[in-house]
C-alpha cells in the first residue's frame, strides 16, 4: 500500500471484468471513495496476468467467466508466479463448480456482485490486509462441503475442466491444450489432477472413458 499526500493509506486495485460497463462503474466507484486507487483494468485472465505482472496492484478484483481467460486459470497462475497482489473474487456465480476452483486456486474471498457498497469497501480492506472474505452464500457452501464431502468421482467437473477434457479426448498434449486455451502448461496439468480426481481415475485414457460412460463427453 501506498499513502496520498495526506498520508492516508491507498490501497491499489486492479479491476478484471469482461463488461466495460461494469469495469466503469466499479472504478467511478472506488476512485469517488478515499482510500482507493484504481491503476488499471483488464477484459480477461491474460490480460489481468499481463497488467498485473506490470501494475503491481494490492487487490485484483476477479470475474470468474470470460471469454479469452477465465478468472481461475488466472487465479492459478497469479498464486504460481508468487504474486503479491491478493485476489478478491467478484462474480455473479456462487455454485460448486465457481467457488470451490477459486478458492483452491488461491483467491483471497470470494463476492457476488449484488453486495452493497459499503460491504465491497470492506472486503477489498479486509483482503489487502490478508484477510479472507466470502458472501454469506459462498461461505455457507463451502461449509457444506467440508462437513458433506462428495464421494470420489461425484463431483462435477468446472466449465473449465470440461474444456479440458474434451482436448485430451482429441489427442491434444499439455502444450498444445495450453496454446489453444492461453494458459499454462503447469495449469493444465492442475485441471488434469482436477479432474482425475473428480472422475475418480489416474490417466488421460481412462478420464476420457469414464466421461464417455457418464455422458460428460458426447
Amino acid at each position: 500500500m501506498t499513502a496520498d499526500p495526506t498520508g492516508t493509506p491507498q490501497i491499489s486495485l486492479l479491476i478484471v471484468d469482461d463488461h466495460p460497463v461494469v469495469r466503469d462503474g466499479l472504478r467511478g466507484m472506488f476512485d469517488s471513495a478515499p482510500g482507493f486507487t484504481v491503476l488499471g483494468e483488464a477484459s480477461n485472465g491474460v490480460e489481468a496476468l499481463e497488467r498485473a505482472a506490470a501494475l503491481d496492484p494490492d487487490v485484483i478484483l476477479m470475474d470468474l467467466r470470460m471469454p479469452g481467460g477465465g478468472g481461475v486459470d488466472a487465479i492459478a497462475e497469479l498464486t504460481r508466479r508468487g504474486a503479491r497482489a491478493k485476489i478478491l473474487v467478484l462474480t455473479t456465480y456462487d455454485t460448486d463448480s465457481d467457488t470451490l476452483p477459486a478458492i483452491e486456486a488461491g483467491a483471497t474471498g470470494y463476492l457476488l456482485k449484488d453486495a452493497p457498497r459499503d460491504e465491497l469497501f470492506t472486503a477489498v480492506r479486509a483482503a489487502a490486509e490478508g484477510r479472507t472474505v466470502l458472501s454469506p452464500a459462498v461461505a455457507s457452501r463451502l461449509v457444506s462441503a467440508v462437513r458433506t464431502p462428495r464421494p470420489p468421482g461425484n463431483e462435477p467437473l468446472s466449465a473449465r475442466e470440461r474444456e479440458v477434457l474434451a482436448l485430451v479426448a482429441k489427442g491434444t498434449s499439455n502444450r498444445e491444450i495450453a496454446r489453444e486455451l492461453f494458459i499454462s502448461e503447469a495449469t493444465v496439468k492442475t485441471h488434469l489432477t482436477h479432474l482425475y480426481g473428480k472422475l475418480g481415475v489416474n490417466d488421460r485414457a481412462a478420464a476420457v472413458a469414464t466421461a464417455y460412460e457418464r455422458g460428460i463427453l458426447g
